[in-house]
């Protein structure tokens, strides 16, 4: 016998919850995560972009080497000068402590004079020694190979650790302001015939050629700047200088050469006002007092060496450092600030649209 069937007491589901999970599913909106990771991306770019342009700052320039008096030689050396052929010298020469000078019989000396042994060419080699010393630790520095012919070079501080050669045409390329520095672990040889050529502007007065033992000029070698040798230099036949061949401790040999010393401005002084203030009292029997007070300025002018900035030169070649000062630093210290935070919402948005994903599916569990 078939049992009679009872009614049912329970209530169907609403159809609101009858409907599949998969459009539960489709109801749900991520506004928060999606606002929250937006702005993560909108604000990471604008770091990247802050960072990337923003950020720049001016680079230290390279600066001159201050040669102090030795600036007005053309010719200088700590033992002796000797000339063969028909040379002509534009600019002071010396020697000291030695003070030997020959052939300056086929000499031609077209400005400046001669100072042997003397207290000019002492205080000469003094500055130059100075003036050695601060090539010679100039950084920051790109290294180099020993051959210099064929390249085009920025301005900025080059560093060979040996000997320095050139064979060829080597293109120095800046404007006046542009400062060279070449440091020769060891000689520096141009062959016959080389070139340093320079292009943009560039000014002999800051080209400079630190040597660590003896330079040697090519035969008919067409050479530019100023040559720092510590132990001596050689110009052959036809060889022609425009800047200075400067020698620490031994001899410097002309033959047939040409050393025009170029016309290099000096450092601007620097002016500054002193003010006097002094005040008189007098006093007479009747009691009565007067004070006068004057008041004098008098302008004082001081001259000082150019002062070198720390901070990396813009080579060309090798790095450079800037300035870490920038505003734009802490700026972009903000935006990434700010990134954090948008990071943090949005993570939080994520989690709390899992969570109320998991409640909905559990009542849809239970509804089914």
């Amino acid at each position: 016998m078939t049992a009679p069937i009872r009614p049912s007491n329970r209530l169907s589901p609403p159809s609101s919850l009858s409907r599949p999970r998969s459009a539960h599913r489709r109801q749900r909106v991520y506004w928060p995560s999606r606002i929250g990771l937006g702005a993560l991306t909108a604000t990471g770019l604008a770091f990247i972009t802050v960072t990337a342009f923003g950020g720049q700052t001016a680079f230290a320039a390279t600066p001159t080497i201050d040669l102090g008096t030795a600036s007005s030689y053309a010719v200088l050396a700590g033992q002796s000068v000797t000339n063969t052929g028909a040379s002509v010298i534009s600019g002071d020469i010396g020697v000291n402590p030695g003070s030997s000078v020959t052939g300056f019989s086929s000499l031609v000396q077209t400005s400046g004079t001669v100072n042997t042994a003397n207290a000019p060419a002492l205080q000469a080699e003094s500055d130059l020694t100075a003036a050695y010393t601060v090539a010679a630790n100039s950084t920051p520095f790109t290294v180099v190979p020993a051959g210099l012919g064929g390249q085009t070079l920025a301005p900025g501080v080059y560093k060979s650790a040996s000997a320095l050669g050139l064979t060829g045409t080597v293109i120095l390329n800046g404007d006046a302001a542009s400062v060279f520095i070449f440091q020769a672990g060891s000689t520096l040889i141009t062959a016959s015939g080389s070139t340093v050529l320079l292009t943009g502007g560039v000014s002999p007065c800051n080209v400079f050629w630190q040597v660590g033992s003896s330079a040697t000029l090519g035969t008919t070698s067409t050479f530019v700047g100023t040559i720092l040798a510590l132990t001596s230099a050689s110009l052959n036949t036809g060889t022609t200088v425009q800047g200075r061949v400067l020698v620490r401790n031994g001899s410097v040999t002309l033959n047939a050469s040409t050393i025009n010393r170029p016309t290099c401005l000096a450092a601007p002084p620097t002016t500054t006002t002193s003010t006097t203030i002094s005040t008189s009292t007098s006093t007479s029997t009747s009691t009565s007092t007067s004070t006068s007070t004057t008041i004098s300025t008098s302008p004082v002018t001081t001259t000082s060496a150019p002062i070198i900035p720390v901070g990396s030169p813009a080579t060309g070649f090798g790095g450079t450092t800037g300035s870490s000062s920038s505003p734009m630093g802490l700026i972009g210290l903000g935006a990434l600030g700010v990134a954090g935070i948008a990071g943090t919402r949005a993570v939080r948005a994520r989690r709390h649209n899992v969570d109320s994903g998991r409640g909905l599916s559990d009542d849809d569990t239970r509804g089914s």
